[in-house]
């Protein structure tokens, strides 16, 4: 099973937990779709759904996860913003790097820096690290990395 827990819409806010499998991409921006319809910011989605895939494809191709732990999305929205999570048990710091024509990948942070306001990366409360990003509904210029 890809997801669980429970998207709780009325106070803002959807935390789910994912397990590492490439499929579970699909179903998290889904998850984010409905949140961003509910809330009205249906404007912010095609950016939304492209950081959230990012974020999430990294945490389950990088941070090493094992079949036992998770990786988990939250999503929150505030006036007229919206800030999504990625949370993973890696320490490991994600960095952006120059983008080689010939590799089918490493772009991904250069597409979260262009397509966020702000993105970074945090401690969390536990081991590993939290990966957000956030967007507001005036202008969706890429802000870069600030560290929060």
């Amino acid at each position: 099973m890809c997801g669980s827990g429970r998207p709780d819409q009325t106070v803002g806010s959807v935390v789910l937990r994912w397990s590492s499998h490439p499929r579970c991409v699909a179903l998290a921006r889904l998850e984010l779709r409905k949140a961003l319809a509910d809330w009205g910011l249906s404007e912010l989605e095609d950016a939304a759904v492209l950081i959230v895939s990012e974020l999430l494809s990294n945490a389950g191709l990088h941070a090493k996860v094992t079949p036992e732990q998770i990786i988990e999305t939250r999503y929150f929205r505030s006036s007229g913003a919206l800030r999504i999570e990625v949370h993973d048990g890696s320490p490991e710091r994600p960095r952006p790097r120059p983008a080689d024509p010939e590799a089918p990948d490493g772009r991904g942070l250069l597409l979260v820096d262009a397509l966020a306001d702000a993105w970074g990366v945090a401690e969390r409360g536990g081991p590993g690290k939290m990966v957000w990003a956030s967007l507001s509904l005036q202008g969706m210029a890429g802000g870069g990395p600030e560290r929060g």
